[in-house]
Parts: C-alpha cells; sequence; structure tokens
C-alpha cells in the first residue's frame, strides 16, 4: 500500500521509548519585560515607608490635632477653624496672603517674560541672565538680611533711601532748615502763621525785604552759605533772608552783621489777595529777587516747605510699606529663575513662525503679543503656578525683613503658624489648624500641576 503522506500521523518516538513533546501540547508563557512585582515592591517600600512617616502621618495627625484646644485635651471641633476666620490679627494674615499670591507670581513671570524676550537682543545676554539668576544661589534667609539692610530708613544705611533721596534732592530746588523760626517780638519785620514765614506789614518794589531767622542747627547750614548781603534798592521787589545769630554771642538782632552769613536756597513767594504773584529762590548770600511782578503792594512769605526736614526716603519697614517692600525681595531673588525657564520656552519656539509674522508686516509688539506669548504660554503658566505655591509658602523672608513692631501688618499664613505654635503661642491646635488650611490653598495648584505633567507625557 501507498503511504498517505497528508494525514495525521503519530508523533516521533522519543529517543527514551516515549513520544516526544513540542511547543504545541504546552501553553506558551508569557515573558514579563522589568522586575517581577515582588522585586518592585521590595525596592518602593523603604520610600513608601519614609513618605508614610514624613508626609501622610504628619498630615493625618495634624488633621486629628487641629480639633482639640491649645492643651490637647479639649475638643473643639471646627473652632480653631472659626477663629482663623473672625479673629482680627488671622484676617490681616489671611489678606496679606491674597495680596502675596495676586501681586508676586505676576510680577515675577511680567519680569522674566521681559528679560527674557530682550536678553535675545543684546550681545552680553549671558552676562545678564548670570547677574539677574544670581539672587538664586542665596538662600531666603541671607536674601532677608540683605533688604533688611537695603531697607534701613537713614540714608546712610539703606540703599533704597539713599537712591531717593539722592534723586529728590537732585531734582528738589528747596533747602530745608527744620526747627528755624523766626525772632520773636514786636521788633521782628516777620511772624510765624501756620509754620510760614510772613512779612507783618506788605511790602512795595524799591522797598528791601529783610527776614531774620534764628533757630538753624549748625550741622543744616550749607557749605556754601556766604556772608550776608542784601541787594540793591532799585529794580523791582528784593531782600534777603540771613541767618540772625552769631556764635560766641554779639551782633545786634535784625541787622546783618558781617559774621552772620545769608541762608541759601529758601524759596520765597510774593502774595498778592490771596494768590502767589511770583517766586524766587534766595543766592548763597540769601539774597533774592522778584523778576516781572506788576506794580503794587506784596505780601513776601516763605513756605512751610522750606523748613521741613530734609527728605530722608520712605519708611520701607513701616506698616503701610512693609508687605509691598518684602514683595520686592521676592520678586529679586525668583525673577532670574523665572527669565531661565521662560528663555528656554523662548528658545524652543520655530523661527519659521516669527519671520513668517514679519514678512507679512506685523510689527514686533503684534509678533510678541498674538505670536511669542501664545506660544509660551505653558511655560508661562509653569512659572506662574510655582510661583503661586512658593508664596503660599512664604516664610524666610517675612521673618527676617519686618521689625517685631509691624510683623502683625506683614504676617503671612506661614509665619502665623510657626509663631501661634512654636513662637510663644503654645497653641498647637490653632497652629494644626493653619497648617492644613495652608495646604487646602496648595493642594489646587499641585493637582495642577500633576494633570499637566500627566497631558505633556501621554
Amino acid at each position: 500500500m501507498t503511504e498517505r503522506l497528508d494525514g495525521p500521523q503519530d508523533p516521533p518516538a522519543d529517543t527514551a521509548g516515549g513520544p516526544a513533546t513540542g511547543p504545541a501540547d504546552t501553553p506558551r508563557k508569557q515573558r514579563r519585560l522589568g522586575p517581577s512585582p515582588t522585586v518592585a515592591i521590595a525596592f518602593l517600600l523603604p520610600a513608601a515607608l519614609l513618605l508614610g512617616i514624613w508626609v501622610v502621618y504628619p498630615i493625618a495627625y495634624s488633621i486629628f490635632r487641629s480639633l482639640f484646644d491649645a492643651a490637647g485635651t479639649g475638643f473643639v471641633g471646627l473652632g480653631n477653624y472659626t477663629t482663623i476666620f473672625t479673629d482680627d490679627g488671622m484676617l490681616t494674615t489671611v489678606r496679606n496672603n491674597l495680596i502675596w499670591v495676586v501681586v508676586a507670581p505676576l510680577v515675577v513671570t511680567t519680569l522674566g517674560l521681559i528679560f527674557a524676550v530682550l536678553t535675545e537682543r543684546i550681545r552680553w545676554a549671558t552676562a545678564f541672565k548670570l547677574i539677574v539668576f544670581m539672587p538664586m544661589a542665596v538662600s531666603l534667609m541671607a536674601a532677608g538680611v540683605i533688604f533688611r539692610l537695603v531697607y534701613e530708613e537713614s540714608p546712610d544705611k539703606g540703599l533704597a533711601n539713599a537712591v531717593l533721596t539722592t534723586v529728590h534732592d537732585t531734582f528738589s530746588g528747596s533747602q530745608g532748615y527744620p526747627e528755624a523760626r523766626p525772632r520773636e517780638g514786636d521788633q521782628s519785620p516777620v511772624a510765624d502763621q501756620n509754620g510760614a514765614v510772613v512779612t507783618k506789614q506788605p511790602v512795595q518794589a524799591g522797598q528791601p525785604v529783610l527776614i531774620p531767622i534764628v533757630g538753624v542747627r549748625p550741622d543744616l547750614m550749607p557749605g556754601s552759605a556766604q556772608p550776608a548781603k542784601a541787594p540793591p534798592t532799585g529794580g523791582g521787589l528784593t531782600g534777603a533772608v540771613w541767618l540772625d545769630f552769631v556764635q560766641g554771642g554779639g551782633g545786634t538782632a535784625g541787622t546783618m552783621d558781617a559774621a552772620e552769613r545769608g541762608l541759601p536756597g529758601i524759596t520765597v513767594e510774593a502774595v498778592s489777595g490771596g494768590q502767589v504773584a511770583g517766586t524766587a529762590t534766595t543766592a548763597d548770600d540769601g539774597s533774592f529777587r522778584f523778576e516781572g511782578l506788576p506794580a503794587g503792594s506784596y505780601v513776601v512769605r516763605l513756605p512751610q516747605s522750606n523748613f521741613e526736614a530734609p527728605y530722608g526716603g520712605l519708611t520701607w519697614l513701616g506698616p503701610a510699606l512693609i508687605t509691598p517692600a518684602i514683595i520686592g525681595a521676592f520678586v529679586w531673588v525668583w525673577a532670574g529663575f523665572a527669565m531661565v525657564l521662560i528663555a528656554a520656552g523662548l528658545a524652543a519656539i520655530p523661527r519659521d513662525a516669527l519671520e513668517a509674522a514679519r514678512i507679512d508686516g506685523a510689527s514686533e509688539w503684534q509678533v510678541f503679543r498674538k505670536i511669542t506669548v501664545p506660544l509660551l504660554s505653558p511655560v508661562l503658566l509653569v512659572v506662574f503656578v510655582t510661583m503661586i505655591i512658593n508664596t503660599l509658602k512664604v516664610f524666610d523672608l517675612v521673618f527676617i525683613i519686618a521689625p517685631a513692631s509691624v510683623q502683625p501688618q506683614a504676617n503671612v499664613v506661614a509665619l502665623e503658624m510657626w509663631r501661634v505654635s512654636f513662637g510663644g503661642g503654645n497653641n498647637q491646635g490653632l497652629g494644626s489648624a493653619l497648617a492644613i488650611f495652608l495646604l487646602i490653598l496648595v493642594l489646587p495648584f499641585m493637582i495642577m500641576n500633576i494633570r499637566r505633567f500627566r497631558r505633556e507625557n501621554t
């Protein structure tokens, strides 16, 4: 018989006498990439254990502790959370945090965007970026110490007020003489009127107006002051303002003695009918002259501004400016960080799109507003959200820069949490409530960042 080759055949015999076993007789095993689940769990377990000890347990215990009083023995429920929104000091703290969240991230992101765009147009961009980014190498505590000195009220110590006073004195034409005043008595031709010095009798052109002043401190006498001298009588309304005092005694009151000096830089006004008709400034010898005054009688007045203390800048560390001042320090630290991130995003923008817009006739502002900013929006969002999280957690700058007398006006949630719990308040129930409140404020932005990362990785 002929053997059929296409029919079923017996499996070949094994050398040991049994049938051979092939791959078709057993299910194919699934091959796994990477380590087995047991190995993965073994490696993740230490990290998970530390995460539970350092993060999960503190959060859970803080929630539990926030429901009790300062001693930890009396259950108060949501009483500590109610205190956050009813106590005046706490409301000031929450208001300050809102100011931080609105102002600081916006300013940092805007400055970072401006710096990143402008550095593309200059040759020394690398050096500029290095200088702006350098504050990131300084700790926030060190930055607080630096700006505590910068905001010193004395212009001799504080850089901010030194700059302000220099600019003010450059454009101000009046020299301040605090504590200066007219000589008392009926013999004096001038009198004090609500802080200003005015002539007792109206004067006319051709009649020199002599205004003796006393009470000028020697250290405030300008070095340019010359011996007092009255101007010539002809040609308009003239006069002189001088220090009617001779050091060591002597001289005649109301008379210009040879040892007496004029007061330069004083503003003098000619007043007629309650209106200022003309203004003059005393020379180094104290003399002054009004030009172009119509004929008539006038009252000569030295305004109150002449006798105010010299401009000493702003009280940066006072209750009114302490929060903007600290925000300025925060911007100084983080502007470089924002600039570097935005510059990296700017470098990734396709240049073809920018050049095409310019060829179509778009101006640089239109290219920036309609192309650059939309393409940079993911990076700008990252910087903005990161700055919001940093502002919610700010502690070091407020603690270092704000003096103890104004810390209640500069307070933020993170600092108040520490102060209430460990800085003398000894109320860890309220402190735990503040910690949970701060966590609730930060969580939405953290979730936003996590979702954005997931979208980018898919």
